[in-house]
């Protein structure tokens, strides 16, 4: 099995994330194709969507540890490991507004659709599961959405009324907290992805959820560059701000070209067409040196995860380069200072006479 590449930072990669990749079609069907597939083309880690059953049954690994035992050893023959869970499509589902209704039925079993309570409960019952399943598999992180309940108000015309955002996360939190002390029981940090679409889509957006939930520990972040790009956000300063929150990390590219046309909100064209866009890993925009560098200066504890997306790039090439991209940005923490080598002895007495104040 591989070795993961990991300094004394703690940051391990290259992973990749598995949801962009599923198929009907080898190598693309089954846990067992798909870790070797992943192997083959230089990933260390993968991280799994849990929606269906195709790679992992979430209820069978949230009560059978000899499963999810299996389930680790099958990857392993691969020369993988799981890195994380994923239940980005069921966290959607966590708070829906009526007007998304319909586009996000899809998401939920057959039987629940047009039922929004029904579905409700069984999202947040699908996260408790992840839980459970992802503390039998020995993993610290998760990834999800936090769902919306705010996102059609999130331009303020027509003018928002007083109290409806302060509402709107009250009731998102009610949501979370009971899933929030369920991780916190498996030991498991529940990170959000800070996405456009999410009523957690921002930094002060979180910082509005934080406060609901009490600063609740397991609230995390799921930092993606890309989405912050988008935004017009200084993806930098964002690690700055919320590195003690950032416990997951997708390496995921994108630009955006100002332009005359069209702006953040992309005109209601399509991808290829909108001035910004997701691009394949180093043919974008994202200074990913310095990101490697903020999170390796934050001891950063976590794996560096391609998600491919991509409007121009085959994802068949976009994975084959995205390992060697994540490995060449890694960073090997250094155990010394640059000036050790003129370093000087040093006591209480001595720093006392440097400093002018004589001797004790």
């Amino acid at each position: 099995m591989n070795v993961d590449h990991q300094g004394p930072s703690g940051m391990r990669g290259p992973g990749i994330f598995l949801a962009q990749f599923i198929a009907d079609e080898a190598p693309f069907d089954t846990l067992a194709n798909i870790a070797q597939w992943a192997a083959s083309q230089g990933y260390k880690a993968i991280q799994l969507p849990t929606l269906g059953t195709r790679f992992i049954d979430l209820e069978r690994a949230a009560d059978s540890q000899d499963y999810c035992d299996e389930l680790v050893a099958e990857c392993a023959k691969a020369g993988v490991v799981i890195s994380e869970l994923s239940t980005h499509l069921q966290g959607q589902l966590v708070a829906v507004h009526p007007a998304f209704d319909a586009l996000f039925d899809d998401f939920a079993p057959a039987a629940l659709r047009g039922n929004p309570q029904a579905r409700t409960e069984w999202a947040i019952n699908q996260l408790k599961l992840a839980a459970r399943a992802s503390q039998r598999l020995g993993l610290t992180a998760h990834a999800t959405f936090s769902g919306a309940l705010l996102w059609p108000y999130v331009y303020p015309w027509p003018q928002r009324p007083a109290g409806l955002v302060e509402q709107g996360f009250a009731e998102l939190a009610k949501r979370w907290l009971p899933i929030l002390e369920c991780f916190d029981e498996a030991g498991v940090d529940l990170c959000y992805e800070i996405h456009p679409g999410e009523d957690l889509h921002d930094g002060a957006s979180f910082e509005q959820f934080l406060e609901a939930v009490n600063h609740h520990p397991r609230a995390a972040i799921l930092y993606d560059p890309s989405h912050l790009l988008l935004q017009q956000m200084d993806y930098l300063g964002f690690i700055d701000r919320y590195h003690a929150r950032i416990r997951m990390f997708h390496a995921k590219d994108a630009e955006f070209h100002a332009s005359a046309r069209s702006g953040v909100y992309g005109g209601y064209q399509g991808w290829v067409d909108r001035p910004g866009r997701f691009r394949s890993l180093g043919d974008g925009q994202i200074d990913f040196k310095a990101i490697f560098s903020k999170l390796t200066q934050y001891d950063f504890n976590g794996w560096a995860v391609l998600e491919w997306e991509c409007c121009l790039k085959d994802a068949a090439q976009g994975a084959a380069e995205g390992a060697a991209f994540i490995e060449r940005h890694m960073i090997t923490r250094t155990r010394k200072a640059f000036d050790d080598f003129a370093s000087v002895s040093a006591d209480e007495q001595s720093n006392r006479r440097l400093l002018g104040l004589g001797e004790r």
